[in-house]
């Protein structure tokens, strides 16, 4: 199981321990004293031990419980109550049956500007600090790599790079694909493994990374910052307050310029406000698959991500969920766990739920950048995640589940996706492209 707990969480657990600890106390006193003591008191105390302990263990129970990635939990509490004879997680197949068979999902446009934090308001001079720091190559420690060398702000690269891994300093190669700057604004969970919480954390790794930018330490940033004259009168006019060059500072005006780098006039966009030809006919019914086979369940929202402002819970995702040795060893899909790495026998992967916001554009797809063409990696998608067959047969459309346990069938229907069908989810996945803001 895979933990994420913020400093929050663990100051409330540390005050239950505390607490849990007073208990125990107050109730060694009271036993100890329990001949000599005032009956009354002596009740009282045992009483009032005895609610701080079961008080501060329910606490630490709901907090320890919160943590958990709410999609995993809810899967492995399923798995110990439903038995199927069928070539996958029980678990994973009935949370996708359920969630599928949710209609009237309410499809909602993009808004036209970014959320920011009450710490960091949006201002013209906070951007043009931000964009000449992401395309400054001095923040790197040889001076060759910014933030733009592997987001690339063209129509082109989707502001990704290209690349199936991505390269740092000293012509290091990465471990993981670039994901995409564009609409990152939008999401609460950023990195592959989800491991930055905000786009001032996420700002802040690279740096650092020795493959990426390869700096020794922040402070190391801060300092060859501060030798460069002409940022001086940028983080005055930027920061007026406390114009000090600080990494906080600088990650701030990073990601402020990164919450301009949206695109919320996609033609899915104007067919959802309004223009009922912004879509072709052929990427409505990519649009009708793409809620019908369940793509909605993980890229749900105007971000088409779990894993955004939009979306409370369910960020991370197991990737494969369904076992299909073929297909991950031919493209070594978990090779990497991402957020699961450091438990012991996992197998599965544990990812962030990525955006599909220009994904036409951000070839080679995963976090491993094994996979080149987009209609391929929807043909994976529905295989390992949705438990899909690939088939131009109607007879296999229909699948049915035998329940050995409980001596029950279950029919699951659109089983199988045709190749016209994944096409068509492919042309409605280009209708999420839009065009680069100007800045």
């Amino acid at each position: 199981m895979v933990f994420y707990m913020s400093s929050m969480t663990l100051e409330l657990i540390g005050f239950g321990l505390i607490a849990i600890v007073c208990g125990f106390i107050i109730l060694y006193m009271m036993l100890r004293d329990m001949v000599s003591a005032d009956k009354h008191k002596w009740f009282l105390g045992i009483g009032l031990g005895s609610g701080i302990i079961a008080f501060s263990l329910k606490i630490l129970f709901i907090v320890t419980f919160d943590s958990f990635p709410k999609e995993i939990v809810l899967a492995e509490s399923h798995a110990k109550v439903i038995d199927i004879n069928y070539p996958t997680q029980p678990a994973v197949l009935k949370y996708a049956l359920v969630i599928t068979q949710n209609q009237g999902y309410t499809w909602k446009a993009l808004p036209r500007s970014a959320p920011f934090p009450k710490d960091n308001p949006i201002t013209l001079e906070k951007i043009q600090l931000g964009k000449k720091l992401f395309f400054d190559k001095r923040l790197s420690v040889d001076n060759t790599i910014s933030c733009a060398s592997c987001h690339v702000l063209s129509n082109q690269k989707g502001g990704a790079d290209g690349r199936r891994l991505s390269m740092g300093v000293k012509n290091q190669q990465g471990k993981r694909n670039a994901p995409t700057v564009l609409n990152a604004a939008f999401q609460r969970r950023l990195f592959w493994d989800g491991r930055a919480h905000s786009l001032e954390q996420q700002a802040q790794g690279p740096l650092i990374n020795p493959v990426e930018m390869g700096m020794p330490s922040l402070t190391a940033v801060e300092n060859k910052i501060r030798k460069l004259p002409e940022y001086i009168s940028l983080f005055k006019s930027a920061f007026f307050t406390a114009p000090a060059i600080t990494i906080q500072n600088i990650s701030k005006a990073i990601a402020t310029y990164e919450r301009t780098l949206i695109t919320p006039d996609s033609a899915y966009d104007r067919f959802v406000r309004g223009d009922k030809g912004a879509l072709t006919k052929k990427q409505l019914r990519g649009m009708s698959l793409f809620e019908s086979t369940g793509c909605i369940v993980c890229h749900s929202g105007p971000n088409f991500s779990g894993a955004s402002v939009f979306n409370r819970n369910g960020a991370f995702r197991l990737f494969p969920s369904v076992t299909n040795r073929k297909i991950e060893l031919q493209y070594n899909l978990t090779d990497d766990l991402g957020a699961a790495a450091n438990l012991k026998n996992y197998g599965r992967g544990v990812w962030r739920i990525p955006s599909l916001r220009n994904v036409s554009r951000t070839a080679p797809y995963f976090h491993n950048g094994s996979v080149k063409k987009l209609t391929e990696a929807v043909r994976i998608m529905a295989q390992v995640q949705l438990n899909k067959i690939i088939s131009n047969q109607e007879t296999d459309d229909k699948n049915i589940i035998w329940s050995s346990r409980y001596k029950q069938l279950g029919v699951s229907n659109n089983h199988a996706l045709s190749d016209a069908e994944i096409n068509d989810i492919v042309d409605f996945l280009s209708a999420l492209d839009g065009e680069l803001p100007n800045t």
